[in-house]
């Protein structure tokens, strides 16, 4: 992830044009603090829970983990669900940081919207690379988070230069368009063969009546990945996205993006002041409207397709995180427990490509130089999770290297 614009804050800020002389201020730990640990938990991955779970059928505590380190099948919400939306929701918490901060180094609109495009077309370009690492050929897919942030930059960069009621028209208009299209594109009848879309026989989130718009693949966003994802060079036509993911997604996380700008411009209108009330009301509301959506059967809260109302519940739960971290190291003070998370989030982006490019690097080093059993010292069972712990403490000790010696990978 870029780490200036997309996810890190500048080390100092300036205010907008006109706005006075630029003075310098502390760095945000407590945004670096959260986003080093979405990070971690995306590089936990490594640490394969659900298979130490199943190797302790029953347990409650490898379970609970377990939940937490994956997606949800459809409609609802765990601990790593929320990993994507943070990504998006700080790319906007940077953004007003990162436009003051290169308008007091004398950056123009032209160049620095020029930037924006480069830096999300090199993100659209990253997502696609990091997804074809295991294929025979570029595979040309766009729900990779990068590819998604990527996709929707360029709209978040110009509503960065608009003032608050458009944000919060946009944000509108994109929720409230999405559902409505979604609503209007017709569903399958009674006899549509959901297998043909990768659905299994037995899969338990058939949605009836009007929430049947937003069925696993038999929706407006797969019809349109058909007809879009085709016209790249594949190996087999595409049909479906197994996870039921979708190009268009980005439309709705641009919603999210957009939330984040939100918090971002309060965190700079109210410095030094940290708006916790403000964080905690909007979370409040983000959370209770993306249920009421849910059990309403206006919208199902559904993270793989990016539903509305799942920009309003995960919108909040951001809100919430924030909040939490803001609250704990700057309004208590209490900033040493954080640094592990902060030298991960510094390096957004590092991190990112570590947890990509050398899982398997490690994991093979160690069965050379290790052996093969040494990581068997607790018994099978927890093999996985030992074996991640030490790839995930590598990831770690390089991020702290390249710490220590200011070594932050930017785009």
């Amino acid at each position: 992830m870029p780490a200036e614009a997309v996810l890190n804050v500048p080390a100092s800020v300036t205010p907008p044009p006109g706005r006075g002389v630029a003075l310098p201020v502390a760095r945000n730990i407590a945004v670096d603090a959260y986003r080093g640990l979405v990070m971690f938990l995306m590089m936990a991955e490594v640490l394969r829970l659900a298979r130490v779970a199943q190797a302790f059928p029953g347990n409650p505590f490898w379970a609970f983990l377990a939940y937490n380190q994956t997606h949800v099948d459809w409609a609802g919400c765990s601990l790593h669900d929320l990993i994507q939306p943070s990504f998006s929701f700080l790319v906007g918490v940077a953004l007003p940081y990162s436009i003051a901060s290169r308008v007091a180094k004398g950056g123009t609109f032209g160049k620095m919207f020029a930037h924006a495009l480069w830096r999300s077309l090199v993100l659209i370009a990253l997502g696609i690379f990091l997804r074809s690492l295991h294929s025979t050929q570029t595979y040309f897919t766009f729900e990779d988070t990068l590819t998604q942030i990527g996709l929707g930059y360029p709209f978040l960069f110009l509503l960065g230069f608009r003032p608050p009621r458009w944000q919060w028209t946009a944000l509108a208009v994109v929720l409230t368009g999405y559902w409505l299209a979604w609503a209007l594109y017709p569903v399958p009848g009674p006899g549509f063969n959901f297998q043909s879309v990768g659905v299994p026989p037995d899969w338990p989130h058939y949605y009836q009546g009007f929430a049947a718009h937003w069925n696993k693949n038999a929706n407006l966003g797969n019809a349109f990945d058909q007809w879009f994802l085709n016209l790249f060079p594949r190996i087999r036509p595409f049909v479906y996205n197994s996870g039921g993911y979708l190009t268009l997604s980005f439309i709705p996380t641009l919603g999210t993006m957009i939330l984040g700008l939100v918090a971002g411009r309060w965190l700079r209108a109210e410095a030094p002041r940290i708006p916790v009330r403000r964080f905690l009301v909007a979370g409040l509301l983000g959370v209770a409207s993306g249920l009421l959506l849910h059990f309403a059967g206006i919208c199902p809260v559904v993270k793989r397709i990016w539903t509305p109302s799942w920009t309003l519940f995960s919108g909040g739960a951001c809100f919430l995180l924030l909040a939490a971290f803001c609250w704990v190291i700057d309004i208590k003070g209490y900033r040493r427990w954080g640094f592990p998370l902060v030298v991960i989030g510094m390096n957004s982006i590092a991190a990112y490509l570590m947890a990509h490019l050398f899982e398997r690097f490690f994991i093979d080093s160690f069965r050379i130089h290790l052996g093969p059993d040494f990581f068997r010292m607790l018994g099978a069972g927890l093999e996985p999770f030992l074996q991640g712990s030490a790839v995930l403490l590598a990831y770690w000790l390089m991020l702290y290297w390249m710490y220590r010696r200011k070594l932050f990978l930017k785009i």
